[in-house]
Formats: structure tokens, sequence, C-alpha cells
């Protein structure tokens, strides 16, 4: 085990971590690879080809757009979004492409960026391939890359021989919660001191603090712009309109002050960061973008309706579901195009339930319960979005994740952490279940609701 908690939580746009930002990092991590061998002017000419789930919604999620701009040498941390349809009519204008910002070739995107619906690569569903040529034609460089989820790339030798991500070692390695369970045991740690041992490995101290608590910032910043927009429609042509901010308003103007009330919080906060997801906005893979509304909008019911979210707090809360979300990530995956959408909104849902659970003062065993819960009532979710739309039902989703994590925190604190069926046991299941689940839920909009919109 070598992913960081900040492998996991990415700053990064929308609308989606394996089909934007991950094609995003894979176009650039091409470049680099070429510029090792041979300089950037020999390149006359490109070719990128799309195959399985990058091809089938990468439309709808931006691949185009995302691959486009990490050839002219952005990423997804760093860019500026409201720049991103400059550049792209100006790529379309001039028919030219400026790669890593330095060397302009002639471009023309209905030749040369190709979506093989019908094909998929050996490795995983969501593959790419890209290709540079000389002047007369001769390739200069072939490789293939693969988004695996939640921004991770791997190339075509990496994920045959499912090299390492990293290759320092951590003080404390652990592919399953009775691995993490044992350390803590034998140390006398808690979760949270377990993961800052091991963050250590590749930043100090205050890196590690600073980085988190802005973690945390980006997705108030995030909330807060989903709350407040003046947009009426989301893009993509289904004319999904924007609730967060009507709902915002309806809650702070006519509060009811009922219990219920808190479920409508959870949701408005869910919805806010999911639709400025929807719309390319700045915003944090936690761990994918898909369901990256889930644990803003827990953390944020904490800071509303907790009196003790406190720095510590937050980064005890993140630590910890950066664990849990560490043990799917090993165990199983994070992608809903290789597991459906309980890859994504249920480990979203498992960390939450993890994150909140040890807040709240609860057992190792109790933060084990809990995300056993969030991840067992998620099971077999698919993953089927509408027009190839991070929208419908990707949105709502996220708030039903939401509440889910806080239940099944809620309710592994009223437990004593003993449960008949184990965190790993989930997770393996939630594996098996992915790989039987039928390609079409699979996030290739070929079935599910993304085939039973009523034609009006």
């Amino acid at each position: 085990m070598n992913i960081s908690v900040f492998d996991l939580f990415k700053i990064g746009i929308g609308p989606s971590s394996s089909h934007t930002v991950g094609p995003m990092f894979a176009a650039k991590q091409f470049l680099f690879n070429y510029m090792e061998k041979l300089p950037l002017k020999k390149i006359a000419s490109l070719k990128i080809e799309l195959y399985g789930s990058l091809a089938l919604t990468g439309k709808g999620h931006g691949t185009d757009r995302a691959v486009l701009m990490g050839l002219e040498g952005n990423e997804p941390s760093s860019i500026d979004t409201e720049q991103i349809p400059v550049r792209l009519d100006l790529i379309n204008r001039n028919k030219t492409l400026n790669l890593m910002n330095e060397h302009c070739i002639p471009f023309e995107e209905k030749n040369s960026l190709i979506f093989n619906h019908d094909e998929f690569l050996p490795h995983h569903s969501n593959g790419m391939r890209f290709t540079v040529f000389d002047t007369d034609r001769n390739v200069l460089h072939e490789q293939e890359f693969y988004s695996i989820g939640g921004g991770f790339i791997l190339n075509s030798d990496e994920i045959q021989n499912e090299v390492e991500i990293k290759t320092i070692q951590t003080p404390f390695p652990f592919n399953t919660w009775e691995e993490l369970f044992t350390h803590c045991e034998r140390t006398g740690m808690n979760c949270q001191e377990l993961m800052w041992k091991n963050e250590q490995t590749w930043r100090t101290e205050s890196e590690i603090r600073e980085g988190l608590l802005n973690i945390w910032s980006v997705m108030q910043e995030c909330t807060k712009r989903g709350m407040a927009s003046k947009e009426n429609l989301l893009p993509g042509g289904l004319n999904v309109r924007r609730r967060a901010p009507l709902l915002y308003k309806e809650l702070i103007e006519k509060p009811d002050s009922s219990p219920s009330e808190v479920m409508d919080w959870v949701s408005l906060f869910a919805i806010a960061v999911n639709e400025e997801n929807a719309a390319g906005g700045r915003m944090v893979t936690a761990p994918t973008n898909g369901g990256g509304g889930v644990i803003p909008a827990v953390m944020h019911y904490c800071s509303r309706f907790r009196t003790d979210f406190d720095e510590d707090k937050i980064i005890n809360f993140l630590l910890t579901a950066g664990a849990i979300g560490i043990l799917f990530k090993e165990g199983a995956s994070i992608s809903a195009a290789e597991v459906g959408c309980q890859g994504e909104v249920g480990v979203a849902c498992s960390m939450a339930a993890g994150g909140l659970a040890a807040i709240m003062d609860c057992t190792l065993s109790q933060i084990a319960n809990a995300a056993e819960i969030g991840m067992e009532h998620n099971l077999g979710l698919t993953c089927d979005p509408v027009g190839g739309l991070v929208q419908i039902p990707c949105i709502e989703r996220n708030t039903m994740g939401a509440i889910k994590a806080i239940n099944a925190a809620r309710l592994a604190k009223r437990g004593d952490g003993n449960h008949i069926i184990s965190l790993d046991r989930v997770i393996a299941t939630m594996h098996k279940t992915g790989k039987d689940m039928l390609q079409h839920y699979k996030e290739t909009s070929l079935g599910g609701l993304a085939v039973n919109l009523p034609e009006c």
C-alpha cells in the first residue's frame, strides 16, 4: 500500500475524475514520456483514440476537451476553468494544437480525435491511445493509457504488471482493514494517527496539515459556488435545472426547524457540489468526481450541526475517510466503468461514514462497522448516466449517499462494533459484484436509466 490520502483527494475539475481528470493527466504524461526520447518540434501530427466507456460517454463527460487541454500542458488542479471554452474555440477555429504550450501543429478534431464506440482495450473500460507522427507520417511514439478511477492513470505496461503507483514503502502498509487494525492494536495508535505516520513518507507534518485543510477549503468553495450560482441550466442538452441556489434560499428564508430539515441541508450541500461538477467547475475527487458530493456534504453537516468540528476534527475525518478509500482502491475499485456506481457513490458513502464515526469518537471496530454499513447498502449500484452526462441520476444519488453515510455512522455509534459481515468481506463482495455486473451498467449509457428517458 503506497497510496497517499492526497492521491484520493485530488483538486481537479468536473465532470468526471475518470473521464476528465485522468485523461488530462494521461495526455500530458504521454508528451512527457515522448520528450524523454525526442524533441517536441519533430511532431508533425497526432492521433487520439478513445475506447470503451471513454468513447461511449466521453462527449458528455468532457473527455475530448480534457485530452486537448492536457496536450497543451494543463493540469486539472491549476487550469483556469473559465478559459477552457476560449482555448477550445481557438483550437477549432485555427485548426492548430499548441503542444505543451510550446509547439504548434495542425489539428482537426474530426480526423484526429477518434471515438471507438464499439471497441475496448484489453485491460480496462477506460482506455485511450496516443500516437504522434513526423512529417512523413512515421510513428514517433505511441502509448496506451487507462484511467482507472479517481484520476489515477496507468500505462499499458503498468496495468499489466500491477506495479505500485509509488515505490517508497510506508511505515505501516495495509491492504485490508484487518491489517490496519493489527497495526493499530500493536502500536496503540488510532486510524488517524496511523495515517498521519504514513503520510510523512511523502510530506512534512506542516505540509500534511496545510494540504488537508486546503482540501476542505476547496470543498467549501465548491459548495458555496453551487449554492450561489446564477446559471439556470446545466450544460449538456438535457436542460437539467440547477436546484441548489433556490433550495438554499428557501432553507434560509423559510426554516421549519424540524429534525428532518437537517436532511434538506445535507441534500443541498451534495447537490451544490455535484451541480458544480456537472458544470465543469473546480472540485475535489472524493474519491471520484461522480461521487464527489458525498464527503463534502457530510463534512458540511458536521460544520453546521456539530459544535466541535474544528481543524483537528477536519483532519481526523479526512485521514480516516482516506484510509477506507485506500482499502477500496486496493481491494476492489473506485472506477464506475469497472464496478458501477457502487465504486463511486458507494465508496464515498463508506468513506464518509467512517470519517464521521471517527470524529464521533467511535472505536476502530465501530468505524469499520460504519464503513461496512455504508457500502453494504450500496452494493450493486449501477452507473447509467442519461445522455452520458454526470447529471441524472448522479446528482441526486450523491444526496442519498450522504444521508446513508450519516445514518451508518450513527447506527455504528449506537452499537458495540461487533458485526457479522466484516468491512473486508464487504469490499470483496463489492468487487465481485462489479465483475458480475453487465457492461451495460458500467458507465456506458447503454442500459438502465440511460436508455429509458421518455421521448417528449
